[in-house]
């Protein structure tokens, strides 16, 4: 027959990331790439890719409870208290100030496994949707619009590659059923376009910027910049990668999912639209014409 339970032990069940801290030091200890993934679940309740709202204050009550140097309960932390936590941890974790935490930057808070951190920690981030769609065609082997689980794993093991990181196979599949549980959201065993594009995030989606919202406030400077962030290759129009990476861009200002499929009937209606000349390509004249009516649109509904 057990004896009774301490306090220590009813915080430890009450606090989930308890389980995970060092009885001696009270510290947390390095998490493996699938315990990442197991706190990662606990806390995104929704499953919709941030812990917010409610789900933040649990964690961040969880978190610092976990990590203090008395055994506390998560109830023991004053409302006050929280709000003042919770200024100063957003202001040193939410990298890009929407007020939530997503996966990349928990990997940034929890003392993960260096290499499984080098996943999301990467020397050279993709400066452009046009770069991500050249990774996506070059991982994409078989051209089937996702990134299925043997291709995943071919990108992760590029990562490390780059970084002169060897991995057992074992590590590398444990490595890859991780990034799947992370990102693959419907659940279908594979990365479509969308979910990649949050494993892989680009440093700036330029379309989302406010002047793109404001059609009078486009000039012919905003047109050549946006011209030339597309055309990487000088020759005078937007096409193959970089009409896609401008597609790409234009998708995520009106969906938050979407796949191939949606891209190709996307490229369709732009094309049938806005291809004045029928050549299957963007020219800057084009491209402004595009612009206007997106801004328009986005004026009109209030974005």
């Amino acid at each position: 027959m057990s004896g009774p339970i301490s306090q220590q032990q009813q915080n430890q069940r009450a606090n989930f990331l308890a389980q995970f801290r060092d009885q001696n030091t009270r510290r947390l200890k390095n998490f493996t790439a699938t315990q990442f993934a197991e706190v990662w679940s606990h806390y995104d309740k929704d499953g919709n890719g941030f812990i917010e709202g409610q789900e933040l204050d649990e964690f961040l009550r969880e978190f610092i409870s976990s990590v203090v140097t008395e055994d506390i309960g998560p109830e023991v932390i004053s409302e006050t208290a929280l709000a003042a936590m919770k200024r100063d941890f957003m202001d040193a974790f939410d990298e890009n100030y929407d007020g939530k935490i997503e996966i990349g930057e928990l990997s940034q808070i929890l003392p993960t496994e260096e290499n499984f951190l080098l996943l999301f920690r990467r020397n050279n981030p993709v400066d452009s949707s046009v770069e991500f769609m050249r990774i996506w065609r070059q991982f994409d082997k078989d051209h089937s619009g996702y990134i299925e689980a043997d291709e995943l794993r071919d990108f992760l093991k590029h990562i490390l590659d780059c970084a002169d990181r060897c991995v057992s196979e074992d590590k590398l599949l444990e490595y890859t059923s991780t990034m799947l549980q992370l990102f693959d959201q419907n659940r279908d065993g594979k990365l479509q376009l969308s979910e990649m594009a949050k494993l892989l995030p680009v440093k700036e989606n330029y379309l989302c910027r406010p002047i793109f919202k404001n059609a009078n406030r486009i000039n012919s400077n905003d047109i050549d910049r946006v011209f030339n962030l597309y055309d990487r290759d000088k020759n005078g129009c937007i096409e193959n990668e970089e009409l896609q990476g401008f597609l790409k861009d234009l998708l995520e200002l009106a969906q938050e999912d979407y796949d191939a499929q949606d891209m190709l009937f996307f490229k369709k209606v732009i094309l049938d639209q806005w291809d004045v000349n029928h050549d299957g390509k963007i020219s800057k004249d084009e491209l402004k014409m595009i612009l206007l009516q997106q801004s328009r649109l986005a004026s009109q509904m209030g974005l």
